[in-house]
């Protein structure tokens, strides 16, 4: 199956930055959507931001202008910079992709999650 390994999380002030990337693991023949979500204690998973193939975004309100999606295609990749963090960014970030894998001979689809890193902005 199709593995998603996140890394960048951490502790922040508010106003500060902080870059989140996420990496696919080998056997994925092609990633249609990665994407970005989150989840604050007590609240439901959110859509944060997601891009194309062919780099086309989308951003929630509550994050445009202060953050940014970016993919690299070649090393399945994508990334999240967060600026102008505020307190209520706080939550656990996951990332997001799907499209097709190998198994076997054949090509699966697939719909894939991290695991999750924690990101707490504090003074």
């Amino acid at each position: 199956q199709v593995q998603l390994v996140e890394s960048g999380g951490g502790l922040v002030q508010p106003g500060g930055s902080l870059r989140l990337s996420c990496e696919a693991s080998r056997g994925v023949a092609s990633i249609n959507i990665m994407a970005w979500y989150r989840q604050a204690q007590g609240k439901q998973r959110e859509l944060v931001a997601k891009i194309t193939t062919d780099g086309v975004t989308n951003y929630a309100d509550f994050v445009k202008g202060r953050y940014s999606i970016a993919r690299d295609n070649g090393k399945s990749t994508v990334s999240l910079q967060m600026n102008g963090l505020h307190p209520e960014d706080t939550a656990v970030y996951y990332c997001y992709a799907d499209g097709l894998y190998y198994q076997g001979s054949s090509l699966q689809m697939y719909a894939a999650w991290g695991q999750g890193t924690q990101v707490t902005v504090t003074s």
